[in-house]
């Protein structure tokens, strides 16, 4: 370990320690031992500390050990008589340094309320987001496990200009990584840079202004934490379990851009203990040698055209990026991109034009394979501002192909088309809405662009059941009705083939154990009735699946025979179950929340859960931010079910589910439902209406009670008596 490096960096660890500690001791004598300390909205409360001491820290008071902790681990300072040329020293400094961050990034949230927006993406001017909350790291953290994101970018500071900025912001997105940005370099930081070219920054894009100085750097490592104690069944206090997931698994590095400072060294320090190292563009000593990082742990004088490349080589980062001959950057970074107002060149559908996308089978002799033909005007032929008409059909041929493969493949379109920087897409089938940026036209993208891309990607990712594939686009109005007329027969038959399926009539249902990873005992079982709790997968998908991937984790699994139609046991089921989880689930009911519940992983849209008094169901959704009659908010009845967990009484399950007939059927099914959130009612109200009309209760709905009426059991209960809901009159759910 370069001398000057680990000098530097313990020298940093004693600046930040005693700067956060002389904080510390204003702010409790401000406010008392018990004042109440935590980031916002999470279960992990503050995650670094948490993850590798295993200490919550709930109250101000609660920090004086960690204090007393962080200067056991500081070294002392490196001088002339004391020289301390190994890595250890300098790690320990740097963890030190992270725990000192944490406690003062959670006192700012004390004394400085509304220095961050505490949203997904900047509000108004204030562009700094702090800690991500327990909905935005569910949503996104998922990702870093199931291979949408790779890893993240740590960037401390920015590089000279926006030009430069915009370019690799860019080519990282390309890599699908996300990235994460703190401090500034001569007064300039790199949100600034971006936003300078009308870059869109925040999750939505993977661009995330996390804080203004170096301290939120301790932000992006406790999300690298809690990836490992949500996905990677890692206990609390089981620190090397953490920094061997981090290093196996999460592929993140630090990009420090100007002149290193002794703080930035000391977080360099503290990152390298997960593995993650720093690259430079700065001339700094370097520390080439493999030992806790995989590769190098520190290069510098890296070139602004070559770092992110080199960044990612020495990450040991093995990235395949799908090459779209298009003229606009393109990668799952961009799906959140909005095209605003005084960015749109062109628009289709939403309300404003006719639109419709449409994706059918035909015979291998109907399909000229790569044909991709424009009819009507191209986006390059209309002024800024135009409306035009469209309709996108896709026609595809294969050996393996099936009738039943049309939607899924379909609904492909929302996220690739999304892919396209500057290209916006919203909703499917004649409700489709697609805009277009400046931007992307500047570039020349046309039209024909969409049809290359998928193209190109359907052939990709469907290999297996699709050999040809040829898109028409159309833009006149007269060609356009005439493919929403077809569109609509098409559309009918697939609900009605969709609409009609049942649990009865069918044999065989899907496994999915795409989510093992980070919960080995969970198994996740499919039917036509009940779609996978993360609500990506149905039965149909998973046939689907099977067919393009045989060895993959959606798997055929026979049901065998009955053993209990009322909770939805199968002996195949049961058998399939105890193998695929390694022994540890030997039964699963698929229609019970009481007897022997299914597992879950951590994607589920909701949560449900029984509310005794009440004789009856709560379901809370991973939108909700508030309490619930539980007694518990999302995050801490997500911790009851995540990871494989068997938990009587305690269920995660799909939106969807929730208007299966097949619902909690050992319980009672709907009528059960006594409490969920305003905003889920509401978003399900036709879907819920017509199941509570079909068990002859159309006015059930309204007599379950929501947030507006009450977060207690006890006003739920109230509210529950005055309607009359029937679960008060059936038997005990308990």
């Amino acid at each position: 370990m370069s001398k000057i490096i680990c000098s530097a960096a313990i020298r940093g660890a004693h600046k930040i320690v005693d700067m956060a500690e002389e904080k510390y001791e204003e702010t409790l004598k401000k406010y008392g031992p018990e004042h109440e300390v935590a980031f916002p909205n999470t279960a992990y409360y503050l995650p670094v500390i948490y993850s590798i001491l295993g200490a919550k820290v709930k109250q101000l008071g609660d920090m004086k050990d960690i204090f007393q902790e962080c200067r056991r681990l500081l070294p002392a300072l490196v001088d002339e008589h004391r020289w301390l040329p190994y890595l250890a020293p300098a790690l320990d400094a740097g963890m030190a340094t992270l725990f000192a961050e944490e406690m003062y990034e959670a006192i700012r949230y004390i004394d400085s309320p509304g220095f961050y927006t505490e949203t997904e993406d900047p509000v108004d001017d204030r562009i700094w987001l702090g800690a991500a909350d327990d909905v935005i790291f569910r949503k996104r953290g998922v990702e870093f496990v199931d291979g949408t994101a790779p890893g993240f970018a740590a960037i401390l500071g920015a590089p000279p200009d926006s030009e430069i900025a915009v370019k690799i912001a860019t080519e990282l997105q390309e890599k699908n990584l996300y990235i994460f940005m703190h401090d500034q370099t001569n007064g300039i930081t790199l949100p600034d840079l971006l936003l300078k070219q009308s870059v869109q920054i925040g999750w939505s894009t993977r661009l995330v202004p996390f804080g203004t100085t170096y301290t939120s750097a301790v932000f992006a490592l406790g999300f690298a934490c809690r990836v490992a104690l949500a996905f990677g069944g890692v206990k609390p206090g089981d620190f090397k379990g953490n920094l061997i997931y981090n290093k196996d698994r999460i592929f993140a590095f630090v990009i420090a851009f100007g002149p290193v400072s002794d703080e930035w060294y000391a977080n360099a320090a503290g990152a390298i203990n997960w593995g993650f190292p720093t690259i430079s563009d700065w001339d700094i000593p370097e520390v080439l040698p493999t030992g806790i990082c995989t590769y190098e742990h520190v290069v510098s004088q890296v070139p602004y055209d070559k770092i992110v490349q080199r960044a990612i080589e020495v990450r040991g980062l093995k990235v395949t990026v799908s090459k779209i001959d298009i003229p606009t950057a393109y990668g799952p970074a961009f799906e959140g991109e909005r095209v605003r107002k005084d960015d749109l060149h062109l628009e289709c559908g939403g309300g404003r034009t006719l639109a419709v996308e449409l994706l059918v089978s035909r015979d291998m002799e109907e399909v000229e394979d790569g044909l991709v033909t424009v009819e009507g005007p191209e986006m390059t032929d209309v002024e800024e501002g135009a409306k035009l008409p469209l309709a996108i059909l896709a026609e595809v041929a294969g050996r393996q192909m099936q009738s039943d493969f049309e939607p899924i493949l379909e609904r492909q379109f929302h996220h690739l088309i999304n892919y396209a920087q500057g290209i916006m897409h919203i909703g499917q089938r004649n409700i489709m809405w697609l805009r277009v940026s400046k931007a992307a036209i500047e570039k020349g993208f046309k039209f024909e662009h969409i049809g290359r891309i998928l193209y190109g990607k359907l052939h990709q990712d469907f290999g297996a059941i699709v050999d040809k594939i040829q898109v028409k686009i159309y833009t006149e109005e007269a060609r356009v009705k005439e493919i929403i007329e077809i569109a609509k027969d098409v559309y009918r038959a697939r609900d009605d083939r969709l609409g009609s399926m049942t649990d009865e009539g069918e044999d065989t249902f899907y496994s999915c154990t795409l989510c093992q990873s980070f919960a080995p005992s969970h198994v996740c079982i499919i039917t036509p009735e009940r779609v996978g709790m993360c609500g990506a997968y149905n039965w149909l998908d998973g046939k689907a699946s099977y067919e393009i991937n045989p060895t993959g984790p959606n798997q055929p699994v026979p049901k065998g025979d009955l053993i209990d139609a009322k909770l939805g046991q199968w002996r195949g089921i049961n058998e399939f179950v105890k193998q695929g989880s390694r022994g540890k689930v030997e039964r699963v009911s698929l229609y019970s929340l009481m007897v022997d519940p299914m597992t879950a992983c951590g994607c589920f849209e909701c949560v449900a859960t029984i509310l005794p008094t009440c004789n009856g169901i709560m379901i809370v959704n991973r939108d909700y931010p508030g309490m619930t009659p539980s007694g518990m908010k999302f995050s801490t009845t997500a911790g009851m079910v995540g990871g494989g967990q068997v938990t009587p009484g305690f269920l995660g399950i799909s939106k969807h589910f929730i208007c299966s007939r097949k619902f909690m059927q050992a319980e009672g099914g709907l009528k059960r439902v006594v409490w969920m959130p305003k905003i889920l009612k509401e978003e399900l109200r036709d879907r819920l209406q017509k199941r509570a009309e079909e068990e002859g209760m159309p006015n059930l709905i309204d007599m379950i009670a929501d947030d507006e009426v009450g977060i207690t059991e006890e006003e739920v209960l109230h509210f529950l008596q005055e309607k009359g809901h029937p679960a008060l009159n059936m038997e005990s759910v308990v």
